[in-house]
């Protein structure tokens, strides 16, 4: 399985349009390779370089296992957003104090939908993921201010 990024390539800088920055709005992602049997797929977009902990950016969950992509500002139809690092649903771009920080784009295949309210965090997304991961792919996007 992978995914990739019209925008920008793994470990390379990510256009600032998609930061706090420019326009805050989430990146073009493409999915190759979803295993057949998968019924959902998750994303998790994160910072581990952050000062204060992994911080995470964007949490969408039941995606339709059928989509090979997200278009830039959007969310597949019926996919389900998380509560982010920042309190809020939704995208939050890279906005990093200081230096290069890695964003990794966290893309899991499901082998079912995850039962989750909308004010579910990081936390309860990876909980209600155990025992049901059949793929992983991973994209890092690098952005410095």
């Amino acid at each position: 399985m992978k995914i990739l990024s019209p925008v920008f390539r793994n470990k390379r800088r990510i256009p600032s349009k998609y930061s706090c920055d420019g326009e805050n709005i989430n990146p073009p992602l493409q999915f190759f390779g979803v295993p057949e049997e998968a019924k959902s797929l998750a994303l998790i977009m994160d910072d581990p370089d952050a000062v204060s902990g992994t911080w995470v950016h964007w949490l969408v969950w039941n995606i339709d296992a059928s989509v090979l992509s997200i278009a830039e500002d959007s969310v597949p139809l019926g996919a389900m957003e998380g509560v982010t690092s920042s309190g809020l649903a939704g995208y939050g771009g890279p906005c990093p104090p200081l230096g290069t920080h890695r964003y990794f784009f966290k893309l899991f295949a499901l082998n079912y939908k995850l039962d989750l309210s909308m004010d579910a965090d990081r936390r309860r997304v990876e909980k209600a993921m155990e025992g049901h991961i059949i793929g992983k792919a991973e994209l890092i996007g690098l952005y410095a201010r």
